[in-house]
C-alpha cells in the first residue's frame, strides 16, 4: 500500500480524505468537526440544516404559513439558521486549522440564499463550499464574494467543461478541487447524463483522467480531483494515489462516516447497514428532483417500485385500441383504456387499489385509498424545499411558482421522508418505511473485519484506519 500523504488543497495541507455531504442533518457540525481534527476535510450538510434553542435542543422545522411560498420563505430561513449552526459545532470540535466544508445541493430551494446567508452569518468558520445536484454556474461567482473556495461535483469532464467555460474561469483562483462522483456508485442524488446507462456502470479510471486531461487545458493541472463514489478501502484505488498521470488526487467518504459514534442517525438505521447484502442498494428515478438517486432497497422503495408499475396509458378520447371506457376521481371523469390495461385495473382493484391518479404523461397509478390521501396532503403541504419539484409541481422559478405540469403521484415528498428518517426513525420498522439514501458499497459493512461483532467506531478511528489501506 502507498503512503496517503497531505496534499495541498484549498490553499492549506490537508489528508487527502474528505468527509462527502449528507443532507438532510445527517452529515453535521460535530461529524465534520471531528473528521477536520483528525487532519482531512470535514463536511457539514446546509441541506434543511438544524438549529438549535437556548437549552441545545433541535428546533423542529415546522412550517406556519398557508401557501407554498410563504412556507418557502420559511424554509429559507431554517435553513440559514441551521448552516451557521452546524458552522459554529464544527469549529469549535475542529480548532482553528481543521478544515470545514459545507455541502449545498445546487437544486434546493433557495440554495443562493441559503449559501449566502449562512457565508455570511458564519464568517471564517467555513473554508469551501461543495456543490452539486445541477450546474452551479454562480457558485464560483459567490465563492469570490465571500473568499472561500469551492468544489464543484460532476460526473463527466464534459459537465466541468461546460461549469469552467461558462462561469468558473472567472473565480479560478478559488477553485480548490472539483469533485468526481461516480454516477453509478455513489449515495444520494446522481449525476447520469441522458446518454449513459445506469444498468451499464463505466470504470472511473478512464473518466477521471479524462476530466484532468480537460482541466489541464484551463492551467488546473494542481488543482486536486476528489474520488467519490464507491471508495471503501484505500488499497483498492492505489493506481490514483501518486500517479502523473492523474496529478493529485483525494478520496471522499460519504458512507462509511454513516456508521461512527458521531453518527447522529439513529441506531435502527446504524444496524440496517450492518446487515445489507450486495445489491441492497437500488439505483432510482423516483426522485422529486428528477435525478436518479442511490438509495436503500427497503419498504420505502418498494412501494415506489410497485406504485409505478400499477400503471397505465389513459386517452382523454376513443382513440385507436383505447375503446374502453372508464371513470376517474370524485367526478367520474371519463378516460379511455385498452382492454387488456382495464382487466390488469380491475386486477388491482380487487387487491384493493381502487384509487386511480393521473400522472403528467397521460397515465393512471392505482393505489389504496390511504395512499391517496397521504399523497394529495403531503403535495398540499409542500414547502418548496426544491428549486422545482416533480413530486408537487413547485417551482422557485416564474411568477406563479409552478413547474407548469401536473403534480406526480408517481414521486414523494423529500423533505418529509428525510426529515422523518433523521430525526423520528427510532425503530427499524419506522426506518424500513423512509428513505435511506447509501452508497453503493454499503453492503461491505456486513463483510469489512473493521466492523466485527457490531463495532462502531469513532470518526477518528475510521479516519485512522482508512489511512492504514482499510
Amino acid at each position: 500500500m502507498k503512503a496517503i500523504n497531505a496534499i495541498r488543497m484549498g490553499g492549506v495541507e490537508v489528508l487527502p480524505l474528505v468527509e462527502g455531504g449528507k443532507g438532510v442533518s445527517i452529515s453535521t457540525g460535530v461529524t465534520a468537526g471531528h473528521w477536520a481534527a483528525a487532519g482531512g476535510a470535514g463536511t457539514l450538510s446546509a441541506v434543511n440544516a438544524d438549529s438549535y434553542d437556548e437549552n441545545g435542543e433541535i428546533v423542529p422545522q415546522i412550517y406556519h404559513s398557508r401557501n407554498r411560498v410563504e412556507r418557502h420563505e420559511e424554509l429559507i430561513a431554517y435553513g440559514i439558521r441551521g448552516g451557521i449552526a452546524q458552522a459554529r459545532r464544527a469549529h469549535d470540535i475542529a480548532g482553528p486549522h481543521g478544515r470545514v466544508h459545507a455541502n449545498v445541493m445546487w437544486e434546493m430551494g433557495g440554495s443562493e440564499q441559503i449559501i449566502q446567508g449562512m457565508l455570511e452569518g458564519a464568517k471564517g468558520l467555513i473554508h469551501g463550499i461543495t456543490c452539486g445536484a445541477g450546474m452551479p454556474y454562480r457558485l464560483g461567482e459567490i465563492a469570490a464574494r465571500f473568499n472561500v473556495h469551492y468544489y464543484p461535483i460532476v460526473s463527466s469532464a464534459r459537465a466541468f467543461g461546460a461549469l469552467w467555460k461558462r462561469a468558473f474561469h472567472k473565480a479560478s483562483a478559488l477553485l480548490g478541487g472539483v469533485v468526481y462522483e461516480d454516477p453509478w456508485l455513489a449515495g444520494g442524488h446522481n449525476g447520469l447524463s441522458n446518454s449513459e446507462n445506469p444498468t451499464q456502470p463505466q470504470s472511473p479510471f478512464p473518466r477521471v483522467l479524462a476530466l484532468r486531461q480537460l482541466m489541464r487545458t484551463f492551467g488546473l493541472g494542481d488543482t486536486p480531483i476528489i474520488m467519490a463514489g464507491g471508495v471503501w478501502w484505500l488499497e483498492e484505488w492505489e493506481e490514483f494515489i501518486d500517479n502523473p498521470e492523474l496529478g493529485p488526487v483525494a478520496f471522499q467518504f460519504g458512507t462509511r462516516p454513516l456508521l461512527t459514534k458521531e453518527s447522529p442517525i439513529g441506531d435502527a438505521w446504524k444496524k440496517r447497514l450492518l446487515t445489507l447484502k450486495k445489491g441492497d442498494v437500488f439505483l432510482n428515478h423516483f426522485s422529486p428532483t428528477g435525478f436518479y438517486s442511490s438509495a436503500v432497497n427497503n419498504a420505502f422503495i418498494q412501494e415506489l417500485r410497485e406504485r409505478n408499475e400499477r400503471q397505465v396509458a389513459y386517452s382523454p378520447e376513443p382513440v385507436g385500441e383505447h375503446d374502453v371506457e372508464y371513470t376517474v376521481g370524485a367526478r367520474n371523469r371519463t378516460v379511455w383504456l385498452t382492454p387488456p390495461d382495464l382487466e390488469r385495473v380491475r386486477v388491482w382493484e380487487a387487491e384493493g387499489f381502487t384509487e386511480a391518479l393521473r400522472t403528467p404523461d397521460s397515465t393512471l397509478i392505482f393505489v389504496t385509498p390511504e395512499k391517496a390521501q397521504q399523497i394529495v396532503t403531503d403535495q398540499g403541504n409542500c414547502m418548496g424545499c426544491l428549486s422545482q419539484c416533480r413530486f408537487s409541481n413547485w417551482s422557485q422559478h416564474g411568477s406563479d411558482f409552478t413547474t407548469g405540469r401536473k403534480a406526480d403521484p408517481r414521486s414523494f415528498c423529500i423533505q418529509k421522508t428525510l426529515q422523518e428518517i433523521a430525526h423520528h426513525c427510532d425503530t427499524e420498522e419506522e426506518a424500513e418505511h423512509n428513505l435511506m439514501f447509501s452508497g453503493h458499497n454499503a453492503f461491505r459493512f456486513a463483510s469489512d473485519p473493521f466492523y466485527s461483532n457490531g463495532f462502531i467506531p469513532t470518526v477518528k478511528q475510521l479516519v485512522e484506519r482508512i489511512l492504514t489501506g482499510r
